[in-house]
């Protein structure tokens, strides 16, 4: 059995990363603009706020997604520990290794259940077929789904139930050993019991990962937050309005809006 010299649970080390005066737009319209804050490293940061208020934009800036959309312009600074990310001699490719994203919809590769996990590690050079089985069957430990599909890994990965698939492409990213990661909505697409299963799986990752997660449900920010920042779209551009605590935040919110916001009165 191949034995990694650090595991996912025995890092002792994670990054934590820091906006500053970030802004971001789609050829002359503003996603959003002048965000600063910091994300805390092993912690779960929460973006709440109304649609279209810039979370997911701000999260896809986070590693580099942003590069992919044409005519997007990004000004300010994003650091990882202390290196600068929006650099030219940052590797995106190498960048999006260290942190991974999760989307709203589960979108498995339409490959069996063992090469959606193979694909990614193959991409990036690992070609051990011993140490390949071993990470796969590592992530999938981690998400909860190996007793479930260890029987049936080379059936098609879309025969999965949604759940199932939204676990299996958070073992996709996990299996690549990051040490950060996005969240974008991975809830909102899932039934109840679905989405209460993926919620404590995230909750779980907490101290293993440094973790920010857009979600519009605000109980579940509170359930599984450290932190929390609330958007909000102030003369068509997305703002932060407010960085705290979830206890903060949702207790003793410094801004009128917040207060309004985490107590149902707007938004």
């Amino acid at each position: 059995m191949y034995k990694s010299q650090t595991t996912q649970k025995s890092r002792s080390y994670l990054p934590s990363m820091q906006t500053e005066k970030l802004s971001l737009y789609y050829g002359k319209k503003a996603a959003f603009t002048d965000i600063t804050m910091p994300i805390a490293a092993g912690k779960i940061t929460a973006l709440v706020g109304p649609s279209g208020c810039g979370k997911s934009s701000f999260l896809s800036c986070l590693n580099r997604l942003t590069d992919l959309i044409p005519h997007t312009k990004i000004s300010g600074s994003i650091r990882l520990d202390t290196g600068e990310i929006l650099h030219n001699s940052v590797d995106a490719i190498a960048l999006r290794r260290r942190i991974g994203t999760i989307f709203q919809k589960p979108n498995p590769f339409p490959f069996s259940i063992w090469k959606n996990l193979a694909f990614p590690l193959q991409e990036h050079g690992i070609k051990n077929r011993e140490k390949i089985d071993w990470l796969i069957e590592t992530a999938l430990q981690d998400v909860g789904l190996w007793t479930e599909v260890k029987d049936r890994l080379n059936t098609s990965a879309l025969s999965l139930s949604g759940g199932q698939k939204q676990r299996l492409c958070i073992a996709r990213a996990l299996v690549l050993q990051p040490e950060v990661l996005l969240f974008d909505e991975p809830c909102s697409a899932l039934d109840p019991i679905s989405s209460g299963v993926v919620e404590d799986l995230i909750a779980s990752l907490r101290g293993s990962y440094t973790v920010v997660i857009v979600t519009h449900n605000l109980a579940q920010a509170r359930r599984i937050g450290d932190y929390a920042a609330l958007f909000w779209v102030q003369a068509e551009v997305g703002r932060l309005i407010e960085y705290g605590t979830i206890e903060q935040i949702f207790t003793t919110p410094q801004h009128a809006l917040t207060a309004a916001y985490v107590n149902g009165i707007r938004g």
